[in-house]
């Protein structure tokens, strides 16, 4: 069996726990590790750490786990911590993954990487240059929606992709009157928080991976709502966008235009919806579910607005059958990332990749605040 110390910055937080820790890791021990196709397993072996020692405790103790620390140089001494991951805030990530690289260890980080895309980028370079497997959290590629999308895209189903439409969000409450669902930072530029930051690093990764490289963008951003309570009770000014409006044109010529929201009800399939429409048939997409419809079996629509619809237009779709079962998302890409640091097999999601992502958001607010069309330069 071949143990792999992992520390675990900043998982005392909502998708640290539930997604890294619970979902992921403590998930991957529970099935008996990682077999490899030899017989050997890789058997993750994490610790917490995080300034808190009584909550990091209180976590160990729910999820299961033994190990806690607020001592994060001495965890990076140890040669039996293989890997760093962070989950802490973006300004704080690049501190804490230079000492990683500082110390030898591999590192797997959420994204965005940094606030900026020059310091994700040298991020980037300081770990290649130290010879280190590196890699960044791509999420959403492995979701169960897109991955039945990509098999159509696979297959040739589209014929050409003309365009994709992305719908993504929902509401968040104030504060007032119900219990938060995101943390009041989200809300404040000075903490970094702010829609585009959060979803275009997103929105990059996927459009790259399924449809094509990014040629240039426009986007508006927006803080419809000026004023939340915070978890004190407090309320506190909104200086962050809460959403986003933004058009990408892509290289192969296809269009992508995502919505994103913070204020906006669901009344969609799912809280991130992708149509795709193409020459030969379109796609909807959600997290879990996907629907296509052939152009064999396109209904003649003819709006008027004086009559009821004789078509119900939900019954022209088909869904994608779910062939095999799907696992977690993170913890699909943890087991990748996990196999390539031992077995040195492919993982091309790396800190470069998370680097194009600060890219586009930083290219996404430029292009609000000087309201215009950006091209995206190489890194």
């Amino acid at each position: 069996m071949k143990t792999i110390g992992i520390i675990m910055n900043g998982v005392t937080g909502r998708m640290g726990t539930n997604q890294h820790l619970i979902r992921s890791i403590k998930a991957i021990i529970d099935q008996g590790g990682i077999k490899l196709p030899d017989g050997e397993v890789i058997m993750p072996d994490p610790v917490l750490v995080g300034r808190n020692q009584a909550k990091l405790e209180a976590l160990a103790k729910r999820v299961g786990v033994s190990k806690v620390s607020t001592d994060l140089d001495a965890e990076l001494a140890k040669p039996e911590n293989i890997i760093y991951f962070d989950s802490t805030l973006t300004g704080q990530r690049p501190n804490g993954v230079r000492k990683a690289i500082a110390a030898g260890k591999h590192i797997y980080c959420e994204k965005p990487t940094a606030t900026t895309s020059q310091e994700a980028m040298a991020l980037y370079n300081e770990v290649t240059a130290a010879g280190l497997k590196n890699g960044v959290v791509q999420d959403k590629l492995w979701l169960p929606g897109l991955m039945k999308l990509q098999h159509l895209i696979d297959t040739g189903f589209f014929g050409k992709i003309l365009s994709v439409r992305g719908e993504f969000g929902y509401w968040v409450f104030t504060g007032e009157h119900d219990t938060l669902q995101r943390p009041s930072w989200n809300y404040r530029k000075e903490d970094d928080g702010g829609i585009i930051v959060d979803m275009i690093c997103h929105w990059q990764y996927v459009i790259q991976n399924l449809f094509g490289d990014i040629k240039s963008l426009t986007c508006l951003g927006a803080t419809h709502i000026p004023e939340r309570v915070d978890e004190s009770g407090k309320t506190y000014k909104c200086t962050a966008d809460d959403s986003a409006y933004a058009t990408f044109e892509l290289k192969n010529g296809v269009i992508c235009h995502f919505n994103s929201s913070w204020d906006v009800r669901v009344d969609r399939d799912d809280l991130l919806t992708l149509q795709v429409d193409g020459t030969h048939g379109s796609a909807v997409a959600g997290l879990r579910d996907c629907k296509f419809q052939a152009l064999a079996a396109t209904p003649r629509c003819i709006w008027s607005p004086d009559t009821d619809s004789p078509i119900n237009y939900k019954d022209g779709w088909t869904k994608v059958p779910t062939k095999e079962p799907f696992d977690n998302a993170f913890k699909v890409q943890w087991e990748l990332f996990l196999k390539h640091v031992v077995t040195d097999s492919p993982f091309p999601w790396n800190l470069k990749e998370g680097a194009k992502g600060v890219q586009l958001a930083e290219l996404g607010i430029q292009s609000w605040e000087e309201r215009r069309w950006l091209d995206i330069p190489e890194l």
